[in-house]
C-alpha cells in the first residue's frame, strides 16, 4: 500500500492498546495521565470505529469519551440482552415441556410406511413441527433414533431421513455415545436395536467408527487383561487333569468347570464392542468388523458363539454362488439349500471364481479361525470348494501362464486348513463325517503338505487358543483311561473308545498311545486291532506320528550301553509293520524318511523298512534257519513262502501290492537298495566311529539282511518290465553308483533271469518243436544272447590281470545263478504237500468246524497243494537246462594253464578253511559268524563222512584229482595210486584240522574280546555235531568254556548265555567222543614211506608222513610253493622216491617189527571190546599198557636209524644231502610266509622210523627249520634234536601244548602254553624275566631269565633263519629293542621230578620267535645245550 493509506487491522490494532492502557490507566492515582489518555482516545476516533472501542472498553471509559450517555444504563442493557440470548428458553427440550409438538413428532415417525410415504415427505412434517412448537431439533434427532430403534428392519426408512436431518456427524455420535453410555449401568442391558442403527449408520457412513469407539465398553486394555486371564486358567485346567489326584476331587473340580462354562454359556457378553461387532456383521458390514476385530486379541471375539455365527453366515453368503458351481458329484441330499443373498450392495460381493476368495473370504475365515466348528455345514462347503479347486488345480497346473495364479490359491488353501480347518475340527466332537469330508480335501495335497498341517496341527494349534488347551488336556485324559484298561479280551469296546477320540483330535490321541507303546511293547497287538474304527484321515495322521516319534531327537536310537538298539525303536518298527499291513495307510511317507536316513549315512531305522517288507510281503529275514527252511528257500516262491519262514503270513497280495505301488509311484525301489548296498560297505567307517564292534557288526547285519529282504520283495513282485526298467546295467551300477559287487549282482539276477525267459519264448514261438533238445539248446542260446552283454560290461568291473587266469563268462555265470537254477529241493517240496494233506484230514474229522469253512479251507489246501506240484515240475524243467548249459560251456570258464591247479587244489582248500579260522571269525559279524558256523559244519560233514568209513573215502575220494599230493605238470592220469592220499594219512590230516580248529577257538575265548569271543561261540555251536570228536580236545573246549562263564556271568550276560548253552550242548556230545588213538592211528601204514615222500612235492628230501602235520605240508602247503616251479623239477622228485623205496626193502626188520606191533594192536583193541564190564579203573590201566607198550615199540625203533645209516650208501647220503639243503630253503621261506605246522604226538614214532631210512636228514631240518621264527599262531612243541635225545636215552616230554598270549596295558605280554593231554599249564613274561609250569595247583618247576647283552649281528642267510630286526610301532618303544635271554638253570621241586625237556624249550623259543613279529622286537635267544 502506499504510505498514506493504514492497514486493515490497524482499527482492531488500535483497539486493543486502547483497552489495555484503559486497565492501567484506571489504577493510576494520576488524574493527568487518566486526562491524557482520554484525550488521546478521542484524537484517534476518527479512525477508529466506535463499535470497536465500545466492545473494549469499560463502560466508564466509553462515558468519559462521550460515546455512550450513562455507564450504568449501558450495563443494564447488556443484561437484558443476554438473558434474552442465553437463558429464555424458546425452544423446548423436554416432551412435558412441549407435549403436543411431541407426540405430533412420534405420530408421524410411528405412522405406517407401506404406503407412498417417504422420508422426503416425513421430514417437511417434521421441520414444520420444529418451527410450530419450537421443538429442540437436537431432541428431534434423538426421538427420530428412538423410533428407529423401535423399527430397525425399516432401514430404506430411517437411513435416508437421518442423513437429510442431521447436520454434523459428531452431533449425531453424541447422541449414540449417550444412548450407549446410559446402558453401562449397572444391571443394564444394551438393547440389540441400537447395535444394529449404529451399525446401520457406520455401515452408510453417517458416522465414523473412531467417533462412536470411545464411547464404547469396556476399554481395549480390559478385554486383554480378560483374555490372558482365560488362558491362564485353561492352562490350569490342563495342568489339572495331568495330576495325579484322588478320583473324587477330580469328579468334582470337573462338575465345578462345568458350572461356570454353562453360567459362562448362558449369561451374554456385557460387551458393547461385541455387540457392535455382532450387528455389523449381521448386515454384512466386513470392513468395520474387521477393524473392531484388529483391536483385540486373536480369535478373541470369534470365541463368542453369537460373533462366531455371525460370521459364519456372512462366508455363506459369499461363498454361495462359487459353491454351487462346484457340486458336481455332490448327492443331491448333501448340496443344502439354496441361501439368499444380502440386500445390502454393500457387503462383500460373493464369489463367482477361485480368486474370487482371495478378496474376502480367506480373511473373514482367518479371523474365524477354530471357531468354525459352530457351522458344520459351511465346514463341508469349504471342504468341497478346496476339492474343487484342486481338481481345477490339477488340470490347469500346466497351463504357466496361471501357474503362478494357481500356486498362490494353493498357498491360501493351505494356509485355511492349517489355520481353521484342523483347528475347527479339533473342537468337533466326535464328528466322523468332517473327518471323512477333509481326508477328501487332504488326499489330493501330496504327503510333504499332509505331514506338515499335522506338524503344525500337533505342536502349535494347541497353544493359540484357551479352548484348544483345554480340549488337549481332555482328550490327554481321557486317552489314558482307556488305555489303561485296553486289553486283548475288550479290543472291541476300547476300540470304538479310541475311534470316537480319534474323529477330532487325532494327533494327541497317537502322540499318547505311541508313548505307552515305546515303553510296553505287549500293546502293540491289542492297540493295532483296536485301530480297525478310525477314519482314513487319521490313518494318515497315525502314519506322521509314528514318524514323527521314529525322527525324535530327543531319543536316543542305541541303549545307554552302546551295544544294542533302543526297545522303543523296535516296538514302533514292529508297530510299522503291523499297522500298515493291516490298515490301507499310504506308506510313501514311512519309505522316503528310511531313505533320507539313509542318504543321511544312518542305518538304524532299515529296522523299520525290515518290519514292513516282513509283514506286508510276507517276506522273512531271520537269524536263525532251520535246516529244512534252508532247503526251501531254494525253491520258487510259494515252497519260500510256506516252508521258508517261521511264520506263515497269509493274504499279503493286497499289502504287498500296496507297497509296490508306493514305491514304484515314488520312485524309490532303486534308490533304496542303491543306498542300502552303499551304507552296508560304509556302515564301519560312517557309523563305527566310538560305537561298540557289537552294534555296529548288528548295523551291518541289519543292512545285509535288509537288502536281501527288499531285493527279493522287488524280484518276486515287480513285473518284467518294471524290473528292467528301474535296473541298470551291472557296469553302472558298480562304477557309477559303486554299489559292491556282490549287491550288483543280486539285484541284477532277477533281471537277467527275466530276459533269458523272455528271449526263450521268443526263440521257441519262433521256431515250434517239441524236442527236448531243441528247447534245450534254444534255452543256451536265450543265454548267450542275454549274457553276451554281461560279458563285456563285466571285464570293468576288475584290473586286466584278474582275466588272465578266469574268464568273464566264468565271473558272470557265477554270480548270476542262484540255487533255484542248481538243484530241485524234492524233500521240501513233498514235505509241504503231506503238511497240506495233513491239514485237510484234520480238518475234515474236525466235528466243530462249519460246513461251508471246511469246504474254503480244503479248497485252500488243495489248491496250495497243486500250486506246489506245478511249480516243483516248472523248477525241475528249469534246472535241467541249467546244467546243461553249464556242461557245455563249463570248457571256456578257465585258462588251460590253470586246470591242472585246480585238479590238485581240494586237500589244500580244506586245510585252508580249518587251518587259522581266527582272522576269518574276528572279523563277521553275528549273522556272518552263523553262516560262517553253518558252511564250516557242511565241511565238516563231508570229511567226517569220509574220515568214518574207508570205504566211502575210496569211492569218493580215492580216484579223484582233488586227493592227488604230488603236483604234476602232464596233469592226473588216475592210475597212480602212489600219488594218492592214502586213507590213514587222511585220517591224519582230519586230525590235524581238528586240532588247529580247537587251537583257534581257544585262542579267541582267551583274548577277552568280546566280539572274538561270541563269534567262536556261535562257530562252536553250529559245528557241534561234528566237532570235537577227539576227547581231549573237547575237554580243552570246555574247560576254557567254562571260563568263559564264570567270567562274564556278571560282566557280559549275553556271552554268558551263549556260553552256558554251548557248554550243556557240549557235555551232551561228549559221548559221542572217542579218544585220540580211536580217531586216528598212530602207527604209520607200510607203504606210506613212499607216500610221505611224494607229499612233499618236488625238490625235498624224503621224509616220512606219519604224522598229520608233515603229510599236510607235503599235500597242501608244498603245493602251493610247486606251482611256481618248472616241470622239470619232477626229476628229483623220482629220484627221492627211488631212494626211498630202496632204503625201505632194504630194512626188513623194522617192516616186521611194526607188523608185529600192529597185530599186538589189534589183538589187545579186540580184548578190550569182547570185556563186557570194564570200568573206568579197567580202561585207564589198559590204555597205560597201551602207552607203555607204544614206548617199548619206540625204543626198538631208535635202533633202527643208526643201522640205516652204516647201510645208506654214500653216493646216496649226498644225493639226500643236496635235497635237505633245498627242503631247507624251503622251510625258510615257509617260516618266513608265516604258514602254520602241525605238531603232534604221532610225530614222533614217524620221526623214528624216518632215522631208518634217512641220515641226518631230520638233524639238519632242525639245525634251520625249527628254531626259524613262525609268523602263525603260537603252535606245540617241536624236538630240536631227536636223535641226540635218544642217543641220551632220555625221552622228552611228548605234549600237545596250545599256546597263547595276552598284552597288558602297559604293553606286558604274558604268553600262557597249555598242555591238552595233562592239566599242565606253563606261563611267561619274557619281558619281566618270568617262567613257570604247574600241574592243577603245584609248581612243577621254576626257571629265571637273565637279560644278556645281545650277540653280534649276524647275516640275513644265517643258520637260524631269523627275520632281520623289525621297529616296534608303539610309541612306547620307538628305539630300537634288543633285549637277550638264556635259560640259567631249571630247578628240580621234588625227587623222581625230571628237569624240562627239549620240547618244552623247543616250545619257549617258538613262542620268542612269535614275539618277534607280534610285537616288533628283535628277541635273541641263546638256550644252554
Amino acid at each position: 500500500k502506499s504510505p498514506g493509506e493504514l492497514r486493515d487491522d490497524m482499527p482492531s490494532i488500535l483497539a486493543d492498546v486502547f483497552s489495555i492502557l484503559d486497565i492501567e490507566t484506571s489504577s493510576l492515582e494520576e488524574k493527568n495521565k487518566r486526562d491524557h489518555y482520554t484525550q488521546l482516545v478521542g484524537a484517534c476516533l476518527l479512525f477508529v470505529p466506535d463499535a470497536i472501542l465500545k466492545e473494549r472498553l469499560d463502560p466508564e471509559t466509553l462515558e468519559s469519551l462521550g460515546l455512550i450517555k450513562q455507564a450504568h444504563q449501558f450495563n443494564q442493557k447488556i443484561v437484558k440482552i443476554k438473558t434474552k440470548l442465553f437463558y429464555k428458553q424458546q425452544k423446548f427440550n423436554l416432551l412435558r415441556e412441549e407435549n403436543e409438538g411431541y407426540a405430533k413428532l412420534i405420530t408421524e415417525l410411528g405412522q405406517d410406511l407401506s404406503g407412498n410415504i417417504t422420508s422426503h415427505v416425513v421430514l417437511e412434517s417434521i421441520k414444520s413441527l420444529i418451527g410450530c412448537f419450537n421443538l429442540d431439533p437436537n431432541r428431534v434427532l434423538d426421538i427420530i433414533l428412538e423410533v428407529y430403534e423401535c423399527r430397525s428392519d425399516q432401514d430404506e426408512f430411517f437411513l435416508p431421513l437421518i442423513k437429510s436431518y442431521m447436520c454434523e456427524p459428531l452431533t449425531l455420535c453424541h447422541i449414540l455415545g449417550f444412548k450407549f453410555k446410559f446402558n453401562q449401568e449397572p444391571n443394564e442391558e444394551t438393547p440389540t436395536s441400537l447395535y444394529h442403527i449404529a451399525a446401520a449408520l457406520l455401515h452408510h457412513k453417517l458416522i465414523e467408527l473412531e467417533d462412536l469407539y470411545v464411547h464404547l465398553m469396556p476399554l481395549d486394555a480390559s478385554i486383554v487383561e480378560e483374555h490372558k486371564r482365560e488362558i491362564t486358567e485353561a492352562k490350569q485346567i490342563a495342568r489339572k487333569l495331568t495330576m495325579v489326584v484322588v478320583p473324587s476331587e477330580k469328579m468334582e473340580d470337573k462338575e465345578r468347570e462345568k458350572e461356570k462354562e454353562e453360567e459362562k454359556n448362558d449369561k451374554p457378553p456385557d460387551n458393547q464392542k461385541l455387540g457392535l461387532l455382532e450387528a455389523l456383521l449381521r448386515i454384512g458390514d466386513w470392513h468395520h468388523a474387521q477393524s473392531i476385530m484388529d483391536q483385540m486379541p486373536a480369535f478373541y471375539a470369534t470365541s463368542h458363539k453369537a460373533i462366531a455365527l455371525a460370521l459364519c453366515q456372512l462366508l455363506h453368503l459369499t461363498v454361495e454362488p462359487l459353491y454351487r458351481r462346484c457340486l458336481a458329484g455332490v448327492p443331491k441330499g448333501a448340496k443344502g439349500c439354496v441361501m439368499r443373498p444380502l440386500r445390502n450392495k454393500r457387503a462383500p460381493r460373493p464369489a463367482e471364481s477361485f480368486e474370487d476368495l482371495r478378496r474376502d473370504v480367506f480373511s473373514m475365515l482367518c479371523y474365524l479361525g477354530p471357531h468354525l466348528s459352530h457351522d458344520p455345514i459351511l465346514f463341508a462347503k469349504i471342504v468341497r470348494l478346496g476339492k474343487g479347486f484342486m481338481k481345477e488345480y490339477q488340470n490347469e497346473a500346466r497351463n504357466d501362464h496361471i501357474k503362478d495364479k494357481m500356486d498362490t490359491l494353493l498357498s491360501c488353501f493351505l494356509s485355511i486348513a492349517d489355520q481353521v480347518l484342523l483347528p475347527s475340527l479339533s473342537l468337533m466332537e466326535c464328528n466322523a463325517c468332517m473327518s471323512e469330508e477333509l481326508w477328501g480335501l487332504f488326499k489330493l495335497f501330496p504327503y510333504q503338505h499332509r505331514y506338515r498341517l499335522y506338524g503344525q496341527w500337533k505342536n502349535e494349534t494347541y497353544t493359540s487358543h484357551p479352548l484348544l488347551v483345554k480340549v488337549k488336556a481332555q482328550t490327554v485324559d481321557r486317552a489314558k483311561y482307556i488305555m489303561k484298561r485296553l486289553t486283548k479280551e475288550n479290543v472291541k469296546p476300547s476300540g470304538r473308545q479310541i475311534g470316537k477320540l480319534s474323529h477330532s483330535n487325532p494327533t494327541i490321541l497317537f502322540d499318547y498311545i505311541l508313548s505307552q507303546i515305546q515303553w510296553y511293547d505287549n500293546l502293540i497287538g491289542p492297540v493295532v486291532d483296536s485301530l480297525k474304527y478310525l477314519t482314513s484321515l487319521n490313518y494318515d495322521v497315525m502314519a506322521y506320528c509314528i514318524i514323527e516319534a521314529l525322527a525324535n531327537p530327543e531319543k536316543e536310537k542305541m541303549k545307554h550301553d552302546d551295544t544294542t538298539i533302543s526297545s522303543w525303536l523296535q516296538s514302533l518298527a514292529s508297530l510299522c509293520g503291523a499297522v500298515f499291513r493291516k490298515y490301507p495307510i499310504e506308506l510313501a511317507g514311512l519309505l522316503q524318511y528310511v531313505t533320507n536316513t539313509l542318504k543321511a549315512g544312518k542305518s538304524f531305522d532299515l529296522l523299520i523298512l525290515k518290519e514292513v517288507v516282513q509283514k506286508m510281503a510276507g517276506i522273512e529275514i531271520t537269524d536263525e534257519m532251520t535246516s529244512e527252511q534252508m532247503e526251501a528257500m531254494t525253491g520258487g516262491e510259494q515252497l519260500k513262502a510256506e516252508g521258508g519262514y517261521f511264520g506263515q503270513i497269509r493274504n499279503t497280495k493286497k499289502s504287498s501290492q500296496r507297497l509296490k505301488d508306493a514305491l514304484l509311484d515314488h520312485e524309490l525301489a532303486l534308490p533304496l537298495c542303491l543306498l542300502m548296498a552303499q551304507q552296508r560297505n560304509g556302515v564301519v567307517f560312517l557309523e563305527g566311529g566310538e560305537k561298540h564292534l557289537k552294534l555296529v557288526g548288528k548295523l551291518y547285519d541289519q543292512c545285509h539282511d535288509t537288502l536281501v529282504q527288499f531285493g527279493g520283495f522287488l524280484a518276486s513282485n515287480l513285473s518284467t518290465e518294471d524290473y528292467i526298467k528301474r535296473v541298470p546295467s551291472i557296469d553302472i551300477l558298480c562304477n557309477q553308483f559303486h554299489t559292491p559287487h556282490d549287491a550288483a549282482f543280486f539285484l541284477s539276477r532277477p533281471m537277467y533271469g527275466h530276459q533269458i525267459l523272455s528271449k526263450y519264448d521268443e526263440l521257441k514261438k519262433a521256431e515250434k518243436s517239441n524236442r527236448q533238445q531243441q528247447k534245450v539248446h534254444k534255452y543256451v542260446a536265450a543265454c548267450e544272447l542275454v549274457m553276451s552283454p554281461v560279458h563285456e560290461a563285466v571285464v570293468s568291473l576288475h584290473p586286466p590281470r584278474v582275466w588272465d587266469d578266469l574268464r568273464p563268462q566264468f565271473y558272470a555265470t557265477f554270480w548270476s545263478l542262484t540255487m533255484y537254477d542248481l538243484a530241485v529241493p524234492h524233500n521240501a517240496y513233498d514235505r509241504e504237500v503231506k503238511k497240506l494233506q495233513v491239514q485237510v484230514k484234520t480238518i475234515e474229522e474236525n466235528p466243530d468246524v462249519p460246513m461251508n469253512k471246511k469246504k474254503k479251507e480244503k479248497e485252500r489246501c488243495t489248491a496250495l497243494q497243486d500250486k506246489l506240484q506245478e511249480e516243483e515240475k516248472k523248477q525241475l524243467e528249469h534246472v535241467q537246462r541249467v546244467l546243461h548249459r553249464l556242461k557245455l560251456e563249463k570248457d571256456n570258464w578257465l585258462l588251460a594253464s590253470k586246470i591242472v591247479s585246480l585238479t590238485h587244489s581240494l586237500t589244500q582248500a580244506l586245510s585252508r578253511v580249518f587251518s587259522d579260522i581266527i582272522y576269518t571269525v574276528a572279523s563277521c559279524t553275528e549273522n556272518e559268524s552263523r553262516r560262517y558256523g553253518r558252511f564250516l559244519c557242511c565241511m565238516l560233514e563231508t570229511v567226517t563222512r569220509w574220515h568214518s568209513d574207508r570205504a566211502v573215502y575210496e569211492k569218493e575220494c580215492g580216484n579223484y584229482p582233488g586227493f592227488l599230493t604230488i603236483f604234476r605238470a602232464t596233469g592226473f592220469d588216475g592210475g597212480n595210486k602212489a600219488d594218492q592220499l592214502d586213507y590213514e594219512n587222511f585220517r591224519h590230516v582230519v586230525h590235524k584240522w581238528h586240532y588247529k580248529l580247537t587251537k583257534a577257538s581257544v585262542h579267541c575265548l582267551e583274548t577277552g574280546e568280546y566280539t572274538h569271543i561270541r563269534n567262536i561261540l556261535i562257530v562252536l555251536t553250529k559245528i557241534l555235531p561234528c566237532y570235537p570228536k577227539v576227547l581231549n580236545l573237547g575237554q580243552a573246549l570246555e574247560c576254557r568254556v567254562h571260563k568263559i562263564c564264570l567270567e562274564e556271568k556278571e560282566k557280559r550276560p549275553d556271552l554268558y548265555a551263549l556260553a552256558m548253552g554251548y557248554s550243556g550242548q557240549l557235555k551232551g556230545r561228549k559221548v559221542h567222543m572217542v579218544p585220540e588213538n580211536e580217531f586216528h592211528h598212530k602207527e604209520q601204514p607200510v607203504r606210506s614211506a613212499t607216500t610221505a615222500s611224494q607229499l612233499n612235492g618236488p625238490g625235498t628230501t624224503a621224509k616220512p608222513a606219519t604224522n598229520a602235520s608233515k603229510t599236510e605240508e607235503g599235500a597242501c602247503e608244498d603245493a602251493d610253493r610247486s606251482k611256481d616251479k618248472s616241470q622239470g623239477a619232477a626229476k628229483p622228485v623220482n629220484k627221492a622216491n627211488s631212494t626211498v623205496a630202496k632204503v625201505t626193502t632194504s630194512n626188513g626188520n623194522a617192516i616186521k617189527e611194526r607188523d608185529d606191533k600192529e597185530k599186538s594192536g589189534k589183538e589187545k583193541k579186540e580184548k578190550k571190546e569182547k570185556t563186557p564190564g570194564s570200568t573206568p579203573e579197567t580202561k585207564g590201566e589198559s590204555r597205560r599198557e597201551k602207552q607203555r607198550d607204544e614206548r617199548g615199540a619206540a625204543g626198538k625203533e631208535e635202533r633202527a636209524p643208526r643201522e640205516g645209516k652204516e647201510k645208506t650208501p654214500k653216493a646216496d647220503r649226498d644225493k639226500q644231502k643236496a635235497e635237505e639243503k633245498s627242503n631247507k630253503e624251503d622251510n625258510k621261506a615257509k617260516a618266513g610266509n608265516g604258514e602254520p605246522k602241525e605238531l603232534s604226538r604221532e610225530r614222533d614214532t614217524g620221526a623214528k622210523e624216518s632215522k631208518t631210512k634217512e641220515k641226518g636228514g631230520d638233524q639238519s631240518k632242525e639245525k634251520g627249520g625249527d628254531r626259524s621264527a613262525v609268523s602263525g599262531s603260537l603252535k606245540s612243541p617241536v624236538p630240536r634234536s631227536e636223535s641226540a635225545e635218544s642217543e641220551r636215552g632220555t625221552q622228552p616230554d611228548r605234549q600237545h601244548w596250545l599256546c597263547t598270549y595276552t598284552v597288558s596295558a602297559d604293553c606286558q605280554w604274558v604268553i600262557t602254553a597249555t598242555s591238552l593231554t595233562a592239566e599242565m599249564r606253563t606261563q611267561f613274561n619274557p619281558l619281566g624275566n618270568f617262567f613257570q609250569i604247574t600241574k592243577g595247583e603245584n609248581t612243577l618247576s621254576h626257571a629265571q631269565w637273565e637279560p644278556q647283552a645281545p650277540p653280534a649281528p649276524r647275516p640275513t642267510e644265517s643258520k637260524r633263519g631269523e627275520p632281520e630286526p623289525q621297529f616296534c610301532t608303539s610309541q612306547k618303544y620307538r628305539r630300537k629293542i634288543k633285549p637277550a635271554y638264556r635259560h640259567r638253570k631249571c630247578e628240580k621241586v621234588r625227587e623222581g621230578e625230571r628237569k624240562c625237556g627239549r620240547s618244552l624249550l623247543d616250545l619257549l623259543e617258538r613262542c620268542l620267535n612269535r614275539l618277534k613279529l607280534v610285537i616288533g622286537l628283535n628277541v635273541y635267544y641263546q638256550p644252554e645245550r
